[in-house]
């Protein structure tokens, strides 16, 4: 674990390469010239966490920026009040005593003189990009002349286009991000942990969150721990008992990125020395079906591409396939194509026609439907792996993606 000193220097260094790589770059392919960005005090846009840097966590009164982009001129400039932390990254336009903020606002917009204004105002249904509240619009569409309020566009591309793309940093440090989460599955999906009989699927979640917590590590949902046995899957206060097949699903935010993540770990019965082979084989198929999905999340491919030929692809090779990743990032349901929904395996969902795009994250979630005589009945192999789309190809941010972990073997 690095110092927070350290992780704020590791976000602060994260955050220059996002404004002086990703942003001139994402602006130029979207087509828009200005980016305004605005929020007030702990009613904060969505996005206003990955342009400032760690010593501004909240907008201060009316917090106003305009990441601008022509040609080869890029400027981030804040027309807000004075904060030492902020000019690190950002030009301060705004004379506090001598001209209102509005005023200022129009004068720099003018100076300007761009093409077009994206606000965050969306027309897809975006979350991100959405963080403009309906009193600053109406604040801006009052004081501000209408040549400059007719440009206003959806910054709902560009927004996506920004927190999708992974900086150096982020592809650097994921991967330790990664080895922090895996860790607290690995200490919680344990002998220490899990004694069968008394130990329940609550203790289990406790525990995670637990570690987290003590790690100084911030869960981006409560985690998750589930059992399948014959009669079902059961969760809560379920006892653990010998036999059973746990899964967990577990994410965690730190360094600004998210992970998440779904592990199975067997109690091994009374004799058993390992895994039994049918849970073996049932996996090797789950990790088919996984190379399947990598393949067909190829640059340029839609996520509805992408769902329908993995699950055609998936079936042809006699598994019965669940289909349901997402982008994983700033965000851990993050901006980018979705691949599915657990609830509406379909390739016609909205959000699915966005593309697949280098250096980009994303959760591969999936599942296949087994019979398992052990257990007599339908049984699902849950994964998920948080993975990057870098150079063309899907790489694992962790190993053992291929491992049902096993406790309880004595002797």
């Amino acid at each position: 674990m690095y110092s927070l000193a350290e992780q704020y220097a590791i976000m602060d260094q994260n955050l220059k390469e996002r404004l002086e790589l990703i942003l001139p770059k994402v602006m130029e392919e979207c087509g828009i010239e200005c980016w305004m960005i605005a929020c007030r005090e702990y009613n904060e846009d969505p996005i206003m966490r990955f342009i400032t840097p760690c010593h501004f966590p909240t907008a201060r009164r009316l917090s106003i920026f305009l990441l601008y982009h022509k040609g080869d001129v890029t400027r981030c400039i804040s027309v807000s009040r004075p904060d030492r932390d902020l000019e690190r990254f950002y030009e301060r336009d705004y004379d506090v005593k001598n001209e209102t903020q509005m005023d200022a606002l129009i004068r720099v917009l003018r100076t300007l003189d761009p093409k077009n204004i994206a606000i965050d105002v969306t027309e897809d249904e975006y979350a991100y990009t959405d963080g403009l509240s309906h009193s600053l619009y109406q604040l801006f569409m009052k004081e501000l002349p209408k040549d400059l309020s007719d440009r206003f566009v959806s910054a709902d591309q560009l927004g996506i286009r920004f927190l999708e793309t992974r900086t150096p940093t982020e592809l650097k440090y994921y991967p330790e991000v990664m080895k922090e989460a895996i860790e607290i599955i690995e200490a919680s999906f344990s002998d220490d942990v899990i004694q069968p009989g008394k130990t329940t699927c609550r203790d289990v979640m406790d525990h995670m969150e637990q570690l987290t917590n003590d790690k100084g590590i911030t869960l981006w949902f409560p985690a998750t721990v589930d059992l399948q046995r014959k009669g079902g899957m059961f969760e809560e206060d379920t006892v653990i008992e010998e036999g059973d097949l746990l899964h967990c699903d577990f994410g965690i935010v730190y360094l600004n990125l998210c992970t998440d993540t779904q592990r199975l770990c067997y109690v091994a019965r009374q004799g058993e020395k390992g895994l039994p082979q049918e849970l073996e084989t049932a996996m090797k198929r789950n990790n088919i079906f996984q190379d399947i999905v990598r393949k067909n999340m190829a640059k340029g491919n839609s996520g509805n591409q992408t769902f329908l030929e993995s699950i055609e692809e998936g079936k042809k090779a006699g598994l019965r396939p669940v289909l349901y990743s997402h982008p994983c990032g700033l965000f851990g349901h993050s901006a980018g194509p979705t691949i599915g929904l657990w609830d509406r395996q379909s390739g016609d969902l909205p959000h699915g026609k966005a593309l697949i795009r280098e250096d980009t994250s994303y959760a591969l979630e999936l599942s296949i439907i087994e019979y398992l005589k052990m257990y007599e009945r339908d049984t699902y192999i849950f994964t998920e792996e948080t993975v990057v789309y870098h150079d063309g190809k899907v790489d694992f941010l962790a190993e053992n993606r291929d491992r049902i972990k096993v406790i309880g073997v004595k002797g």
